[in-house]
């Protein structure tokens, strides 16, 4: 939720501090954080290690990576979650933890057709986990190998797909016939400048809430990687790093404890970027489910991933603006706005919202090695 721009602020003076001899300090980037999204060596042989090496760069909340992966025989594996991996303050019901089980179990199955294997699904084979996920498993899956198997164009993508955080350049318009491509696998869309107004200004009010709100706030905050060492040594979480990041931490102005203080100069800075960030809403992207069962939360995870590949073949970014969506209590008031705008009613549910647009290349964002997920 946090991005890198939240501290840029309280960076500007130890750039100052830092002599020559401490240029390489304050420039270095994480170096084995970012190793699972070089696939160029040869593929294992084993088409379930292939298929979940690309499936653990799928997109995920808070970039937790909560899957756990048991091999079955010769051909299955068992997907359950690791509970210590989970938002118990932004996502009480993990609901959007399980939208990431649907983007890590569409991404492996792209994968798998690449090679020619079919990757059969069942979800939640002994029951929905309700109101929490469980130890119960989340997914069941067989690869079979299949003569004459369709490859999935979108599989080119995997390694390119970023979850841009940026600001988006707000005079390159996305055309619709983007969008109608982004969401031809599931999901609704708008460009309109009027309509997406009235959703930015739910958007900004949500993340200024989850800022200004203790419990989702400091969750944020524990879940940071401050600098090269850190992300490094744990490659999840919200990752703050580059130079600014690095002087900041030299200097003694970046740290846990400051990054906290909500009545800080710095969080107030931060507290401005994040607005101007996720203000910049050029076009939007929504996926509503006709219910709010676990299969639905899979389903809307399947659809976000799908859609988030197709606009990095578009050369398009794409960024989720979840914290309107989410079910804590003080956030209620922007929930109700947006399911109304967007149209939902009965038991329907906005399971993802993102915004779409142009915005400065990024590079990926760290994943722990796919042995570090093995049960």
């Amino acid at each position: 939720m946090v991005s890198r721009r939240m501290v840029l602020g309280a960076g500007f003076g130890g750039l100052a501090l830092i002599s020559a001899g401490g240029v390489w300090r304050v420039t270095r980037m994480p170096q084995s954080a970012f190793a699972p999204w070089n696939l160029d060596s040869p593929p294992p042989d084993d088409i379930r290690l292939d298929a979940f090496r690309h499936a653990i760069l799928a997109p995920n909340p808070h970039n937790l990576q909560p899957w756990l992966i048991r091999l079955v025989g010769d051909d299955a594996a068992e997907i359950s979650c690791d509970l210590a991996r989970r938002l118990p303050a932004t996502d009480p019901f993990d609901r959007q933890t399980t939208i990431g089980f649907g983007t890590f179990l569409e991404t492996a199955r792209i994968a798998a057709s690449e090679r020619g294997y079919a990757m059969e699904t069942e979800s939640f084979p002994d029951g929905d986990a309700q109101p929490r996920l469980d130890e119960r498993p989340v997914a069941r899956v067989k690869f079979v190998r299949t003569e004459g198997a369709e490859r999935d164009h979108l599989f080119s993508a995997i390694t390119r797909r970023r979850s841009n955080r940026e600001v988006y350049d707000l005079s390159r318009k996305v055309r619709d016939i983007q969008l109608e491509t982004i969401t031809l696998d599931g999901g609704a869309f708008s460009a309109d400048p009027a309509f997406v107004e009235r959703l930015r200004k739910q958007i900004v009010a949500a993340i200024d809430i989850e800022l200004m709100t203790e419990a989702p706030y400091q969750e944020s905050v524990d879940l940071m990687r401050i600098g090269h060492r850190q992300i490094d040594a744990s490659p999840d979480g919200i990752s703050l790093s580059g130079p600014m990041i690095e002087a900041g931490i030299v200097s003694g102005q970046i740290n846990r404890e400051q990054l906290a203080d909500t009545s800080s100069q710095a969080f107030s800075f931060g507290r401005e970027q994040m607005r101007e960030t996720y203000g910049s809403v050029p076009a939007l992207i929504w996926i509503t489910t006709p219910a709010n069962r676990r299969a639905d939360q899979i389903e809307a995870g399947r659809q976000y991933v799908r859609a988030n590949l197709q606009a990095t073949i578009l050369g398009l970014a794409m960024h989720p603006m979840s914290q309107s969506l989410q079910e804590y209590e003080e956030v209620a008031g922007p929930y109700r706005e947006v399911h109304k705008l967007l149209g939902a009613t009965g038991d329907e549910r906005v399971q993802m919202l993102a915004r779409v647009g142009n915005g400065p290349p990024i590079g990926p964002s760290p994943r722990w090695p796919l042995n570090s997920h093995m049960a």
